[in-house]
């Protein structure tokens, strides 16, 4: 296959180039100008760019990206490779009781999982290589490793305990995964201190610690010190998820972990509006929320009403996304959403996290949504240790359209309307750079040698076309796309091939 005439976006910074792209078998085998060259299939790119794929550093496909819908909707962005297994929370390495645990806890941000428990790294990887359009990653979820050992339990791990959870992590590491992530907000990741979650660094090399840290936006102070306190003790590579919040603070904090020498890079999406479980935004640390048959007892009894007035100014940012019996509310503000309801919002509120079994999920505006955190967002991607994450979810009726627009929005408006990065700068941050920091040595190129991870897109017309009204809209501009040599995406539409590999770190 030859993709003839476009301008090579390479991956290494350099100005686009002129360039015709071959490809045989999974690699890319020449670049140049090829006329004398001949090929079973050619693709027309002229006036596009030819571009290596992009790789989102934080999706929760973990179920949904079986899902040929969800191929869509990351392929039209232009995004080949899906790093799951996020927040310290996904299916393997676990028992069934461990796995029914994340399954159910994360159902509204992960879904259900792909095989029948246990699982290993290796088993899910396996469920995955060959068996949809995109690649995935797999980070080994530290949540999840500590509910196999300790279950819910909020105490310090004994030695022995603290051995389990390593050797846990050394076989998943073994199996494949790119790094391991912790959720330091979600349960039980946030009884972890950093003693342990060093400890757990310790195998990983130069693969990545992940983590959703313990406090983000004015308070991210304290989850950061937290990471350069971990980086200190393991010497472990360091990854901000999703670092999001006012600029004057995130990135004086960025700039002194790099000052003190830890090997820091982060992810974050376009948008304002994050997304999560209704039952880590509103509910306090004293609710068991690991168990949920002890949480319904708290929140059957009155043991939460002097909390639920302490919330008045959070109902209006909050629009439900996800709520299983309750369809009509899916993409209502909590407080409209109430009021059909005839209700107060935290009693409805209330009403939602029992009847859902604490399985609700929420879109939720920043307090600095406007001019103000515009300009944060665009200050803090055009930092040179930024890579593109969407975090996105595809469970429930209304989700946060960065699942569908993400990577869309990075270039249109991001390049195209402001000049934040040029072309040459985007794919450096969406591309080259993660497949760097995930040890994807092979991929995020378009070197003769490399995986035939590619995309060909028109810089007029990219753009994302998901709103918050409307979020599962496919983005534009994203015409053809190939993954390990094979067109998964002609015109706009999906081929039906399954090329994408469970990438390992090393390539291959």
């Amino acid at each position: 296959m030859i993709i003839r005439g476009g301008r090579v976006l390479d991956g290494t910074g350099a100005p686009a180039f002129r360039a015709d792209v071959a490809i045989s078998g999974d690699r890319i085998a020449a670049l140049g100008r090829l006329e004398g060259a001949e090929a079973a299939v050619e693709v027309q790119a002229a006036g596009r760019f030819v571009a290596p794929g992009f790789i989102d550093c934080h999706a929760h496909g973990d179920a949904a990206v079986f899902d040929p819908r969800v191929q869509l909707a990351a392929l039209r962005q232009g995004v080949t490779t899906f790093v799951l297994g996020q927040d310290g929370l996904s299916f393997a390495p676990g028992s069934a009781r461990t796995v029914a645990y994340a399954a159910r806890y994360f159902a509204a941000v992960n879904g259900s999982p792909p095989r029948d428990a246990p699982l290993t790294v290796g088993d899910l990887l396996a469920a995955y290589d060959r068996a949809t359009a995109l690649n995935t990653a797999y980070l080994i979820p530290h949540g999840t490793v500590r509910y196999e050992v300790m279950g819910p339990s909020p105490q310090a791990p004994s030695p022995e305990e603290l051995r389990r959870m390593l050797r846990l992590v050394e076989q998943g590491l073994a199996d494949g995964a790119a790094g391991l992530s912790s959720g330091l907000e979600y349960l039980p990741g946030r009884h972890a201190t950093a003693a342990e979650l060093a400890a757990l660094c310790a195998p990983l090399g130069r693969l990545p610690y992940v983590t959703h840290m313990r406090a983000y936006g004015e308070r991210a102070g304290i989850g950061m010190a937290e990471v350069v306190e971990i980086a200190r003790r393991s010497g472990a590579a360091m990854h901000v998820s999703h670092l999001h919040g006012p600029a004057d603070v995130l990135l004086p904090l960025v700039e002194d972990a790099l000052a003190r020498d830890v090997d820091l890079t982060f992810d974050t999406y376009p948008y304002l509006r994050g997304s999560t479980i209704l039952a880590m935004v509103v509910l306090p640390e004293s609710v068991p929320a690991a168990e949920v048959d002890r949480a319904l007892e708290v929140l059957e009894s009155d043991r939460l009403d002097d909390w639920w007035p302490t919330l008045a100014g959070l109902w209006p940012r909050l629009t439900i996304s996800h709520a299983p019996g309750y369809g009509w509310a899916e993409g209502m503000g909590m407080v409209a959403a109430a009021e059909r309801a005839q209700m107060e919002p935290a009693e409805f509120c209330r009403r939602l996290l029992i009847d859902t079994r604490l399985e609700a999920g929420v879109v939720s505006a920043r307090p600095d949504e406007g001019p103000a955190g515009e300009e944060s967002v665009r200050r803090i991607l055009r930092h040179p240790s930024h890579t593109g994450g969407s975090d996105g979810i595809y469970v429930g009726g209304h989700p946060h359209p960065r699942g569908w627009g993400a990577f869309a929005r990075f270039l249109g408006r991001h390049v195209r309307e402001l000049g934040d990065w040029s072309w040459e700068q985007a794919v450096v941050h969406l591309a080259s750079h993660p497949a760097r920091r995930f040890g994807l040595d092979d991929r995020g190129l378009v070197r003769p040698g490399c995986v035939a991870d590619l995309i060909v897109f028109d810089p007029v017309t990219v753009a994302d076309l998901a709103t918050y009204a409307a979020p599962r809209t496919p983005a534009t501009g994203v015409g053809e796309v190939f993954v390990s040599g094979e067109r998964v995406l002609s015109a706009g539409a999906l081929t039906g091939a399954r090329a994408g590999r469970a990438l390992r770190p090393g390539g291959g």
